[in-house]
């Protein structure tokens, strides 16, 4: 099936699971916009992900999909098929979306070919997921439906009262001058998040290094980590203050650096062009590390547990906890000179 491109004139973008997971998605967008100046565009996703798309220009309304309501599903559907869209775009495409899709009335469904779930949909995005970066397959997508490609931007969703009031925070904790790294010990997987002690020997590394000033960046469930590391250090960092995910983007977006896990902070700090290095043990920086070419990634190859994919370790963490904080030190270094970070 071709898509008439004049014909399209509501588009609905789905994508569930986690902040960094539409994130990735957003780098559809600006292409989207090109080749449907004029179309309505909104996005179907869960609570977390509202603020990091609510406010952006080319989306029209965030439509939440809250799978904690017993009747959610049947009445979302409902909703969904009223507003009479022309394009639905499933880069979830699991059995749930997959079926939203098929009963949307939608003339053109998009989705990946898995078993079971190709009835949705009348056009298709690869078959193979694991041969590219997890934002560039939403540009192959975009590619396998017949549309162009030329643009590769993220994006989050960032109000002007949320970068005044981070930087407003950096400025009084740490006056105008100072090189601020951020610490990110988010992560949501067990064996996904570095351990704190590792964290710690990191953070006072670049205090060692580079004088940097080291802001520990939190969010629910992390509150314990960030005070051991806090408590770890030698030098002492500054904990964030609490947050909404859209605030702690804008702090994300005023440090100079972030050293992160795999994890929704990780992708945002992308999106909002902060410089990131990114430590992996369970997963591969190759299809779910960093996007773009001003970040870095490191991982201790040379395990045999590498990449294991397992939420929580068997083993000693090892991923981490033996990663030598000197080739972190270097990848920072590399980091700080391809981005012209310390002149």
């Amino acid at each position: 099936m071709i898509i008439k491109k004049d014909k399209v004139k509501k588009i609905l973008l789905i994508k569930l699971r986690g902040i960094g997971d539409v994130i990735l998605s957003s780098v559809v967008f600006n292409n989207l916009r090109r080749e449907f100046p004029d179309a309505t565009i909104d996005y179907l996703t869960e609570p977390p992900s509202r603020l990091a798309l609510e406010g952006l220009d080319i989306i029209n309304e965030v439509i939440i999909f809250d799978k904690r309501k017993r009747a959610g599903a049947l009445s979302l559907i409902v909703n969904i098929r009223k507003r009479k869209y022309d394009l639905v775009m499933d880069f979830y495409s699991n059995p749930r979306t997959a079926l939203i899709t098929f009963l949307s009335g939608a003339t053109y469904r998009a989705g990946f070919p898995y078993k079971g779930r190709k009835y949705a949909y009348n056009l298709f995005g690869p078959a193979e997921r694991d041969s590219y970066h997890a934002a560039d397959l939403h540009l192959e997508f975009l590619k396998g439906i017949g549309l162009s490609v030329s643009s590769n931007e993220l994006f989050f969703s960032l109000t002007q009262q949320d970068i005044d009031f981070a930087g407003n925070f950096i400025k009084d904790t740490f006056g105008q001058s100072s090189f601020v790294v951020g610490i990110s010990p988010s992560g949501g997987w067990p064996s996904k998040k570095c351990d704190s002690s590792k964290f710690a020997e990191i953070g006072d590394a670049m205090v060692a290094k580079y004088s940097a000033k080291i802001l520990i960046l939190w969010g629910p469930g992390d509150e314990l980590q960030a005070d051991e590391i806090k408590s770890l250090m030698q030098h002492e960092p500054v904990p964030a203050p609490k947050t909404d995910i859209r605030r702690m983007g804008a702090l994300l977006s005023v440090c100079n650096l972030i050293i992160a896990n795999d994890s929704g902070p990780m992708h945002i700090a992308t999106a909002v062009k902060t410089p990131v290095l990114s430590l992996h043990g369970p997963t591969n920086p190759k299809l779910q590390g960093p996007y773009g070419e001003m970040h870095e990634w490191i991982r201790l190859d040379s395990l045999d547990c590498i990449e294991c994919n397992l939420l929580d370790c068997p083993r000693n963490h090892e991923c981490f906890l033996e990663m030598p904080v000197s080739a972190v030190i270097k990848k920072a270094g590399i980091l700080i000179k391809k981005n012209k970070l310390i002149i």
